[in-house]
């Protein structure tokens, strides 16, 4: 047993190494690594570049941060304490609470995304990059860090759309593994409106749009 802690500590040194590259990777170039950052009780925006993005992931949000100066693309922050606060949420309801995906206090080892959202389309991007604490099968992201990013990028898509939401069904396919540290693009936009009813498709690609990682189907309520 004590063996098998031993092994266990050693991993967790290895993973926490800098740099990291994993080899027979199927999409883009594949690597990341981890920094510290500041206590995340400071609100933080998680949305802008830090040292342990790609620069795949760089890439794709200069590029629609610059698509955003004409005003059809907007950039989503990405707090620590909050996912998306809509006009009239007090900031003081957020104390002593962590966002799901923003609650590890080390860059480069969970979720690195940034999202960027299309009024006119009702569609939202994020550009993701999971870290190595995401590991499902050895050397690729686990199903479940997959369908959170699916959650997050489809419901945003729906709040910014409709105001408040929560996820009634989501519906997954998985087509190909994902490396763990490549750039991926998650693409959802809002399918119909049916009363409280907010239906979404979302997919999600490899960082140039060549290989189709995942697809699903997602069905949202209103709460207003």
């Amino acid at each position: 047993m004590l063996r098998g802690w031993g092994r266990l500590m050693e991993k967790s040194k290895l993973l926490c190494s800098l740099p990291i590259q994993l080899q027979g990777a199927t999409t883009s170039s594949c690597n990341f690594s981890v920094r510290q950052h500041c206590p995340t009780e400071e609100l933080r925006d998680f949305g802008i570049p830090n040292e342990t993005w790609s620069q795949n992931l760089k890439d794709l949000y200069n590029k629609f941060t610059e698509l955003s100066k004409n005003g059809i693309w907007k950039r989503i922050p990405s707090y620590n304490t909050f996912a998306h606060l809509l006009k009239g949420d007090p900031l003081e309801t957020r104390k002593g609470k962590r966002m799901f995906l923003k609650n590890l206090d080390s860059d480069g080892l969970g979720f690195e995304y940034c999202m960027f959202y299309n009024k006119d389309e009702r569609r939202m991007v994020c550009f993701f990059q999971p870290g190595p604490y995401l590991e499902g099968p050895p050397g690729y992201a686990h199903g479940g860090s997959i369908a959170a990013i699916i959650d997050s990028t489809a419901g945003a898509a729906a709040v910014y759309t409709c105001g408040s939401i929560m996820t009634a069904n989501l519906n997954i396919t998985y087509y190909k593994p994902i490396p763990l540290g490549c750039t991926l693009f998650v693409d959802s936009h809002v399918d119909k409106i049916e009363g409280r009813k907010v239906y979404l498709i979302c997919h999600i690609q490899s960082h140039d749009r060549v290989i189709l990682h995942a697809e699903a189907t997602g069905l949202f309520i209103t709460t207003n």
